[in-house]
């Protein structure tokens, strides 16, 4: 099995690599540090990639993204995880805010943020973790008081990362305490410099970081504010972060980092304890399984419907009058809200048809990616359509051989070779090998 993508992928990171290097101070280690500049850097670089087309490579052109694959998508991310993030903040706004905005915005909402964070002129932050619900962000006590056609919230958020630099926060807040702890959950899009928002940093003894405390007091929230449906939040949880978590490519900065230190080491490498070295290429394969998990994930959004109308037209949820979200069923049918799920309601399941391909292609447009949604063969036309949308494009690893019956078959590193122009690899030896289950 040979799990390098296409030479295009080659071509794509030497762009990237040539921008770091000419924007970027050899010295750079990141937006977070002590020293402001550094967040000027990543503001200023996100910009030019956005100019590129290469901020949002994977969204659609007419919310002003690239209109790339989601191949692209994962090499981008890649090249900036492997040299310290240089997009900074706008992790947050690219991958999870604007796919969930063009999977439950209204036309308002998705015009008047959906081109600034394509820009990279806007940073956004998610107000979900409390002190007392973290894990179980269900049990959030953030609340939403009905007053005339809007809200007033008032609560605690912990944990939130650029609060402290962001222009825009999603709040998930609890408007009705009535059913289960999920239903009655609702996300607000709002302002941080709204009244009654207060930041307060986390401090840390390991220095400057982006974790913060968020308090909100009587903030007035209107509904034009609210993403989603009146108490639909945790549908577009659910559904936002499936998106989220792949767009993450810290496998590639680990696999810099292992090899910058052998290359450190030079001459010294072979003088090292033989444990030692074993430990060290453990974790070379254990950063290259995590790859290959994200490039399962990202094989299989590949393969979602690529009309752009399916996208953030056709599936999405419909609205009831009063603001709270019905579900479509299978069969086409929408389900109230109030009517209890069934085998085959879409209620934003990654195993359910009705919403399957809609949270798959709104993650293509992110260039993060849902979980596996099924091991079930692909139709031909199914195939055929993915061929055609990827014709120019970079294309998924290719497979040279099938994978051995053997339980014990093991993977193996390849002698070291630089990535080059053709080449998938961000840096450190290409993947080659056979790999057992």
């Amino acid at each position: 099995m040979d799990y390098e993508l296409d030479p295009k992928a080659g071509e794509l990171r030497e762009r990237l690599r040539a921008l770091i290097a000419e924007h970027l101070p050899p010295d750079f280690l990141g937006a977070f540090t002590d020293d402001p500049h550094d967040l000027a850097t990543t503001q200023q670089f996100c910009k030019l990639l956005a100019a590129d087309g290469l901020l949002a490579k994977a969204w659609p052109t007419e919310f002003g993204g690239g209109g790339g694959s989601v191949w692209e998508q994962t090499v981008v991310r890649e090249e900036m995880w492997a040299h310290h993030e240089p997009r900074g903040a706008q992790y947050m706004g690219v991958n999870w805010v604007g796919p969930a905005l063009m999977r439950f915005g209204t036309a308002a909402q998705q015009e008047q943020h959906l081109p600034p964070i394509a820009a990279g002129e806007v940073i956004w932050c998610q107000g979900f973790s409390e002190p007392d619900a973290g894990s179980d962000l269900a049990s959030l006590r953030t609340r939403a008081v009905a007053e005339g056609d809007g809200w007033r919230i008032s609560g605690q958020k912990i944990w939130t990362s650029y609060a402290q630099m962001a222009q825009w926060c999603v709040l998930a807040a609890r408007t009705s305490a009535d059913g289960p702890k999920q239903q009655g959950i609702t996300l607000f899009l709002l302002p941080m410099d709204r009244g009654g928002i207060t930041v307060v940093p986390i401090k840390s003894m390991l220095g400057p970081h982006h974790l913060n405390e968020v308090f909100f007091d009587e903030v007035v929230a209107g509904p034009g504010d609210v993403l989603g449906g009146v108490g639909n939040g945790w549908t577009v949880i659910r559904e936002a972060l499936r998106f989220e978590r792949v767009g993450i490519a810290r496998y590639a900065r680990c696999d810099r980092l292992l090899w910058r230190l052998r290359d450190e080491l030079g001459d010294e490498w072979d003088s090292l304890p033989a444990a030692l070295r074993a430990r060290w290429a453990r974790a070379v394969v254990h950063v290259r399984n995590a790859r290959l998990l994200a490039y399962r994930v990202v094989a299989s959004q590949a393969a979602a419907p690529s009309s752009v109308a399916a996208r953030h037209r056709g599936n999405r949820l419909p609205w009831s009058a009063t603001g709270r979200a019905g579900s479509t069923s299978a069969s086409g049918r929408s389900r109230p809200s109030g009517e209890p799920r069934t085998a085959g309601s879409g209620n934003g399941s990654a195993m359910r048809p009705a919403t399957r391909h809609s949270s798959a292609a709104a993650a293509s447009m992110s260039g993060s990616s849902p979980m596996p949604m099924s091991n079930a063969p692909r139709s031909a036309s199914s195939a055929a359509t993915t061929d055609a949308r990827t014709a120019g494009s970079i294309s998924a690893p290719r497979a040279r051989s099938a994978p051995p019956a053997s339980a014990n078959a093991r993977c193996a590193v390849a002698p070291r070779s630089r990535a080059t122009s053709g080449s998938s690899t961000f840096i450190g030896p290409p993947i080659r090998g056979r790999c057992g289950r």
